[in-house]
């Protein structure tokens, strides 16, 4: 498994994002999560991909 430097790289680089707000999003969402998760296992892989989604969304990549 990735950890959460190597994945909000992979995803600023991915999306052609700045790399600080990706580690804000990618925080954020996995608070999110981690706050109604009862497994937490694939709480990282979530988070990413809804950063990763939100992304491509805004920008259209």
């Amino acid at each position: 498994m990735q950890n959460e430097h190597d994945v909000v790289n992979e995803i600023a680089r991915a999306t052609n994002s700045n790399e600080d707000m990706v580690a804000q999003m990618y925080a954020q969402a996995l608070e999110r999560y981690r706050q109604n998760a009862r497994v937490n296992d694939y709480v990282p892989l979530f988070a990413a991909r809804r950063v990763r989604e939100k992304l491509q969304e805004r920008f259209g990549t």
